[in-house]
């Protein structure tokens, strides 16, 4: 069974996070003006988000949370092995990590949103690691699709490090999208379909509810 330390968030990295989350509302207001804009097509529009933030049972159902997220699987990317089962991938050598594709409404969520949303999601301070889940495939990271979402990527890195928001230093690796394997079946909506499991109560659902608290007025209607 897989258990983890929940890190509590430090109130700069809190602070650091709302201040973009507002920045991030203000600009999508201003990008989404419907005398330049046919809504039609903005509404139609997704994009992706790659994100690896220890184990993906955990990351997929917080991102699911989010208001604009339209779908979020689980999958194994970053390693050399094709067509990878979750049997070798845990055995950390095939250099994969598990990770979740997120398909976002940039008209509803920004990029910079899901990266503070990635933040909170776990400790990136941690090396190869996510509380008890240890291994190369627990690593944090962000697997960018273009040089915009590398450019933010490396920018908040590098903020929340100047701004001391952790103890420590982030070790988020921060790499090019490459080929996406998506999880078995059986890991797909995983907390949903298992919530009475130990490791659904003990380590998914406090972290959930911690999620929750910080993105409160991102959430979708339940």
């Amino acid at each position: 069974m897989r258990l983890q330390r929940i890190i509590p968030y430090s109130s700069r990295l809190t602070f650091f996070l709302l201040f973009v989350l507002s920045i991030s509302c203000a600009q999508t207001k201003s990008d989404n003006n419907l005398d330049t804009v046919d809504p039609k097509i903005v509404n139609q529009a997704t994009d992706t988000a790659t994100f690896a933030a220890g184990c993906f049972w955990c990351v997929e159902e917080q991102f699911k949370q989010l208001e604009g997220v339209i779908s979020v699987i689980s999958g194994y990317t970053g390693g050399h092995v094709r067509n990878p089962t979750y049997r070798q991938v845990t055995t950390g050598r095939t250099g994969h990590a598990e990770a979740c594709n997120i398909i976002y409404n940039p008209a509803e969520i920004s990029y910079d949103e899901l990266l503070a949303a990635f933040f909170v999601a776990h400790d990136p301070t941690q090396l190869n690691r996510q509380g008890a889940d240890v291994g190369t495939q627990y690593r944090s990271a962000i697997f960018y699709h273009d040089d915009n979402q590398k450019k933010r990527a490396n920018f908040y890195i590098k903020q929340l490090d100047d701004e001391g928001a952790y103890s420590k230093k982030i070790v988020t690796e921060v790499s090019p999208y490459d080929k996406f394997y998506e999880a078995e079946d059986y890991h797909q909506d995983y907390y949903i379909n298992n919530m009475s499991e130990p490791y659904c109560q003990m380590v998914i659902q406090p972290k959930l509810e911690k999620f929750k608290k910080v993105f409160k007025g991102k959430l979708k209607q339940e």
